[in-house]
């Protein structure tokens, strides 16, 4: 006779259950009418959308939960797993949140410009589809902030160049790219073909795949309004399952079609989670760890003449021969960046009222020097 649970794990995992997920519960049993264990499908303010590897529910947050993962910083996101249970009128509440094994998140300026909020966007992904047209939304550097952010999580990523009919040579532009990012792999299209949905099956084929054991791979997609991120989902999906819309024609911005993060299955057992357009995209992470993503600036500092360089002006920096301008300025900028959202609100009112005294100081002796 076959053991229940073994039934439940298997289903579980045809939507990504993982075997580190599955250690942080109590017992392995899944299928306790008082606990069990659902994914985060789509979430709404207090209200979620879960699975449980045959169908979706509707679900709501507990209070107390809610209230626990606000006072770390936290929230339940997309792609989260939850213990559920159920009230006297058959409603399932999420009672606990199974810790994550990555996160990928974005910082955010709240109530002025002292407090920066950490927004997750989504958790439990194992590779990211960074998402980009080859009209006016073609912006290498852009590209590079999203390979850095999902890098900072621990997360594998393919770019997916589309929009490939428009552009009058993809080729050099999918080179360019290779040249500016020769670790991540890429490919590009035109997801409007009628067999766009067998051409990113086949050229996606390793990242679709379940693992040995059955365990379902789960995919972002990351990229601006517009870029094609719908509309690729629907092709894996091989259906027309989220909304996709035209592009304004002065300047290719999307318009926000979509306006929820949702999980979907596609035939293949993978899932996917389409995400709305990111208008301002700020990295969660330090300049400490910013500096170990960016892997030729860190190897080529080894070689510089002076070991605190910071490689910008100082006489044999070997980041600066070596790295090309735009790439060191994006780096440079993004360090800027993570040692403004890294400060605490005392120390950004301190350097506040430091420039400020400055600023003063330097009035009164302009007004000295008229007399």
């Amino acid at each position: 006779m076959s053991d229940p649970n073994v039934n439940v794990v298997a289903r579980l995992r045809g939507i990504g259950l993982k075997p580190s997920l599955i250690q942080q519960l109590p017992s392995i049993e899944l299928l306790d009418t008082d606990s069990t264990l659902m994914r985060v499908c789509e979430v709404q303010r207090a209200s979620l959308t879960l699975h449980d590897g045959v169908t979706l529910w509707p679900a709501r947050q507990l209070p107390s939960l809610r209230a626990d993962l606000t006072d770390i910083g936290d929230t339940i996101a997309v792609g989260d797993w939850v213990q559920v249970g159920r009230d006297d009128f058959g409603g399932c509440w999420a009672q606990r949140r199974l810790v994550p094994f990555n996160q990928l998140a974005r910082r955010l300026h709240q109530e002025g410009r002292d407090k920066v909020a950490r927004a997750v966007i989504v958790s439990n992904v194992d590779t990211a589809l960074l998402v980009m047209g080859l009209d006016h939304d073609y912006n290498l550097r852009r590209l590079e902030r999203y390979a850095v952010l999902v890098r900072l999580a621990g997360v594998a990523a393919v770019v997916v160049l589309t929009k490939a009919d428009l552009c009058a040579d993809p080729a050099a532009r999918l080179a360019d790219l290779r040249a500016t990012l020769p670790d991540l792999p890429a490919i590009s299209l035109d997801a409007t073909r009628p067999d766009a949905a067998e051409l990113l099956t086949t050229q996606l084929g390793p990242w679709l795949s379940r693992d040995a054991d059955g365990t379902s791979p789960t995919l972002v997609m990351l990229g601006s309004s517009g870029a094609g991120k719908s509309t690729l989902t629907n092709a894996l999906l091989g259906s027309q399952r989220q909304s996709t819309g035209a592009n304004r024609e002065d300047d290719s911005r999307g318009r926000h079609t979509t306006t929820a993060r949702s999980l979907h299955l596609t035939p293949t057992g993978a899932c996917i989670i389409d995400t709305p357009g990111l208008r301002t995209l700020r990295l969660d992470g330090d300049a400490e760890h910013l500096g170990a993503v960016f892997d030729d600036v860190a190897r080529l500092a080894l070689s510089c003449r002076f070991r605190d360089c910071r490689h910008e002006a100082e006489p044999g920096c070997a980041v600066r021969a070596g790295v090309s301008a735009e790439r060191l300025h994006n780096f440079h900028k993004l360090q800027r960046e993570a040692r403004r959202d890294t400060k605490s609100a005392l120390e950004r009112k301190a350097e506040v009222a430091q420039w400020k005294s400055r600023h003063r100081e330097a009035r009164e002796r302009l007004q000295d020097k008229r007399g």
